[in-house]
């Protein structure tokens, strides 16, 4: 379970505590809410054209190629070194955080925190997004899926056009990231701030984004690959801790560099924590 490092709120405790003992938070609640969600879920949704062509024209092509994967500096933690090399296949990626106005279209609910139609969807758990992906695919006839690991790292940190950036698409956090120096505290609006070499928008800061890969603190090695994908279970239905990247609107600067990784439950919920899409050519 993800817990913050500058601090451990009441919430994380709570969760923390009722998942190593098994037992549900508010049980009776949360098995109301799940059933509510998968009726809704099995009811056939559509797209609006407009939602389905913005959807399509906001998928940006992420040229393949071979870039350095996690960090090189004194502060980086464990998790993330040794760099090694990783080539990757083109993909693309969506431009913004998956928004409540697209997530609600498809699933017909929506319990995020800080409710606007352009705010990033948060508060639902990886098997939702799964569910949710799942969905979209049947709307729309295409293949859409979470970013490996690898894949969010080489975006993030610019692709092919990379200029290094500590953060992605700035040295300065203020000018891509809705962070604890300026997000007093919740998410906002996606692509309200600068966006990154690709142009891709809240790669850092606003919320962690989960990625398909299981977490592994022992994954990095010196040795190269070629489209990485650690995912060690083939029950995508079993509990697992999945990668975290991005940082989210509750950490500080140092806590935001675009080389930082974490991971979650995939049954957790978390107000911090969406995603965004990818599809292979």
């Amino acid at each position: 379970m993800r817990l913050p490092r500058c601090q451990i709120c009441v919430k994380s405790l709570l969760i923390l505590l009722s998942w190593l003992l098994l037992t549900p938070l508010h049980s009776q609640a949360d098995t109301a809410e799940v059933a509510t969600e998968n009726q809704k879920a099995t009811q056939p949704r559509t797209l609006s054209d407009e939602l389905h062509t913005q959807l399509l024209e906001e998928m940006i092509w992420i040229e393949g190629g071979s870039f350095e994967m996690g960090s090189r500096l004194p502060t980086a933690g464990n998790r993330e070194k040794p760099a090694h090399k990783v080539t990757l296949d083109g993909f693309y990626i969506g431009k913004t955080e998956v928004t409540q106005q697209l997530f609600e279209a498809i699933m017909g609910w929506n319990y995020s925190y800080f409710p606007c139609p352009n705010c990033p969807v948060n508060n639902l758990s990886w098997f939702n997004m799964l569910l949710f992906i799942e969905r979209l695919n049947k709307a729309t006839n295409k293949n859409f899926r979470l970013p490996t690991e690898a894949e969010w790292a080489y975006a993030a940190k610019g692709g092919q056009q990379s200029k290094n950036y500590l953060y992605s698409g700035s040295n300065n956090i203020d000018e891509v990231a809705w962070y604890a120096g300026n997000a007093n505290k919740r998410s906002h609006p996606v692509a309200t701030k600068k966006p990154n070499e690709l142009g891709l928008y809240d790669m850092t800061g606003n919320l962690w984004e989960f990625c398909q890969d299981t977490m592994d603190r022992l994954i990095y090695t010196e040795q190269a690959r070629i489209n990485p994908l650690h995912s060690p279970h083939k029950n995508p239905k079993k509990r697992a801790m999945k990668v975290l990247r991005g940082s989210g609107y509750e950490f500080a600067a140092n806590e935001s560099e675009v080389f930082r990784r974490d991971g979650a439950t995939n049954n957790v919920r978390m107000a911090d924590i969406g995603f965004r899409l990818a599809i292979t050519k």
